[in-house]
């Protein structure tokens, strides 16, 4: 057999004309002319070196090897089928897949985190891949298939790849519960002069957009320590009197020891978004994916509004009258 010569259309036609054993009922079951279903006929028996089916009295008889292929045909055909079915409709509960992220550190816990505790419930058999963001490769590995899905900001995305916005982000000076100095009344200068933790995500760094900002308004933080990630930042601002300004999804459920202030200027917030590649954007999966994500990114900020009124609200009622 010529398997150079074979495709999956005939592979249905056999499979109809062993069926019906006619090619008349055949073509009407593929919705295809009568010559066309002949014509395709006459390839098989080209791919097979074999008549396949001869005329007979009433319709067509198979030969042997024709009876020998039913079987083979129709388990290959249902199995494909059945991989385009599962890919077409996504049962999560049933999938198995691995979809890998990459983010920074930040997003690990912002999104990533509660991610993999909803697939849990809801995908049990799809697993997660994290890997740090590399942007300069990013849009490499989307194309080799090493990366599936990436949250950053979309606007940093090359322009090849497919970009969603999932939300806004803002930096919002954090400090610990009983920091003696730290408040919403502080002015600029009184806030610089606090001792800051500052992120450099390249490592080392001791100046941000944030400190050029200042600078140009004669004004410098006192910056005395400068770590590698955020996630490295509550812990130890809550046992000390260092402040530091971090994305506020970060503080999301973090607030038992820390407390959060109002910047007493302005802070440039950011976007996020999902990045991903044209050879996922089709697949049932992965759109499911990414609509989890999104599910999630909108019902946290939801959980986060709710919880912070009723704070405001408690607060109020507790604060003595003057």
């Amino acid at each position: 057999m010529d398997s150079k010569r074979l495709d999956l259309n005939l592979l249905v036609t056999l499979e109809a004309l062993l069926i019906e054993q006619n090619v008349t009922r055949a073509a009407a079951r593929l919705h295809l002319s009568q010559p066309a279903v002949s014509a395709q006929l006459n390839r098989l028996r080209k791919v097979f070196d074999d008549p396949l089916l001869i005329p007979a009295q009433r319709g067509m008889t198979p030969t042997v090897k024709a009876l020998e292929l039913l079987e083979p045909v129709r388990q290959a055909l249902d199995q494909v089928r059945s991989t385009v079915s599962r890919h077409r409709n996504f049962d999560p509960a049933r999938a198995e897949m691995t979809i890998t992220v990459t983010c920074t550190d930040y997003l690990q816990y912002a999104l990533v985190e509660p991610l993999v505790l909803e697939l849990r419930k809801t995908a049990p058999r799809v697993r997660i891949a994290i890997r740090n963001l590399d942007l300069p490769q990013l849009e490499a590995q989307m194309a080799r298939g090493d990366v599936d899905l990436a949250l950053m900001t979309p606007t940093d995305a090359p322009a090849n790849l497919r970009t969603r916005h999932l939300f806004h982000d803002r930096y919002v000076p954090i400090g610990r519960k009983d920091h003696p100095r730290l408040s919403n009344r502080l002015s600029i200068k009184q806030f610089t002069e606090l001792e800051h933790v500052i992120v450099s995500l390249r490592g080392g760094d001791f100046v941000t957009p944030v400190d050029i900002s200042l600078a140009a308004l004669g004004l410098r933080r006192n910056v005395v320590l400068s770590a590698a990630s955020f996630l490295f930042v509550p812990d130890i601002v809550a046992r000390s009197d260092f402040v530091a300004l971090v994305p506020e999804r970060l503080m999301y459920e973090r607030t038992e020891r820390l407390r959060l202030v109002e910047s007493p200027f302005p802070v440039e917030g950011f976007s996020v978004g999902m990045v991903w590649h044209e050879r996922t954007h089709g697949h049932s999966g992965h759109r499911w994916i990414r609509e989890a994500i999104v599910s999630l990114a909108n019902a946290r900020l939801a959980e986060h509004a709710t919880a912070s009124n009723l704070t405001r609200r408690h607060d109020r009622r507790t604060k003595p009258s003057k």
